[in-house]
């Protein structure tokens, strides 16, 4: 697939101008289809769900299997798991509970989990959990540790700083995790039931779960293994449900967006930690680390913005210089993305503030991300095509 890059001077002007040709659905079936079915045939992905907001109006494209043993299809209301877009929630509801007082990034890990005193978590902070300058914490917590309980708390107590958090990334769902572990605790529930009393339902995500109910377990895709193609489920893990466990459907996904833009109304606090959420406070070689987000000025040059989904930004560890002060708030012209995946599934979302746009793409098969960032840079392009008619 063709990389593709536009121009942001005239992506502004197409999209700002009042004279811009608003965009049917029709118009959105047609490059939707013209996009993603080559892309799901060649990665072979039974199902796809695209949705975009912009300006305030909201369109879906679906197509393909949800269930491919009952030939189910993917709907609107199509479950999907979303791996570490989940991260999202994740630092929205703790820039909510900062808001509320209940904790501070700039806190210590230790201040808040007391059997890490006199440990390397001293020097690591909650903000440090949020954008994976950790001093080294690992992606994955080691197999010997098997719960969230006391093995966490041992292995935690045990881990050695590799140098100073502030100077270098390493992407870690042990980091992501423990925020939403030291969050939830701040609300005295549990994790899944903390978010989807303070962030799910009041922002009017009917169908995003932690734990989908029986009631919706029929509209629940199954994802399908690269290796050997056969139907699988997110496996339970230490801190799944804080790191890659959320679940959703392209309606409610784009909503979210919605939100983040500002283009759907929100309870004040929670409009209020969305913005929270788009703040830099590390530069990395291609992208300002926000809380999760990874942001780009506008426009990206297509290779930089695949360097940044790269495995390698997952792997490897990456330096990083810290903002002072932090980037706040996001300017205008910049682009925002966040890939995630799980064993059979893979998502990606992306804002454009300045045109008011978001975009999410969800499928049942878990491919490369940086196939992912070209088919929305695609349909970018072709999106503003269709407004300069």
């Amino acid at each position: 697939m063709r990389s593709c890059l536009i121009a942001a001077s005239t992506l502004a002007l197409a999209f700002g101008s009042s004279a811009a040709h608003a965009l049917t659905d029709a118009e959105f079936q047609a490059i939707a289809t013209k996009v993603f079915i080559p892309v799901m045939k060649e990665y072979r992905i039974p199902g796809v769900a695209v949705g975009l907001t912009l300006d305030g109006h909201e369109y879906y494209f679906t197509h393909g299997e949800a269930v491919r043993a009952t030939h189910q299809p993917v709907a609107k209301d199509t479950i999907f798991e979303l791996g570490s877009v989940s991260k999202l929630f994740n630092v929205t509801l703790a820039e909510l509970a900062e808001q509320r007082g209940l904790l501070s990034m700039s806190d210590s890990v230790s201040a808040h989990i007391p059997a890490l005193r006199g440990t390397a978590f001293d020097g690591i902070t909650l903000l440090n959990l949020a954008t994976h300058t950790t001093a080294g914490l690992p992606l994955q917590a080691p197999e010997s540790v098997t719960d969230a309980g006391d093995e966490l708390t041992d292995y935690l107590r045990a881990f050695k700083a590799q140098g100073d958090p502030s100077t270098f990334r390493s992407y870690s769902n042990v980091s992501i995790g423990l925020l939403g572990k030291i969050t939830a605790e701040k609300f005295k529930k549990p994790y899944g039931q903390v978010l989807e009393t303070q962030v799910f339902r009041r922002l009017g995500l009917s169908s995003t779960y932690v734990s989908v109910p029986d009631a919706a377990a029929g509209r629940y895709a199954y994802g399908y293994s690269k290796k050997d193609d056969r139907p699988v489920r997110l496996n339970p893990g230490v801190l799944d449900a804080e790191a890659y466990g959320v679940k959703s459907t392209v309606v409610d996904m784009t909503r979210f967006l919605g939100a983040n833009l500002g283009a759907v109304q929100a309870p004040k606090e929670i409009a209020d930690a969305l913005a929270g959420t788009h703040v830099g406070f590390f530069e990395t070689r291609y992208y300002t680390q926000d809380l999760i987000w990874e942001q780009y000025p506008w426009p990206v040059d297509a290779h930089r913005l695949q360097a940044g989904n790269s495995s390698d930004m997952a792997l490897k560890t990456q330096p990083v210089k810290r903002l002072s002060p932090p980037a706040a708030p996001a300017s205008e012209a910049v682009f925002l993305n966040k890939t995630g995946s799980t064993n059979g599934f893979g998502s990606y979302v992306a804002l454009l503030p300045s045109e008011k746009l978001g975009i999410v793409v969800l499928a049942n098969r878990n491919y490369p991300n940086e196939v992912r960032v070209q088919a929305t840079q695609h349909l970018i392009k072709m999106l503003e095509e269709i407004s300069r008619k």
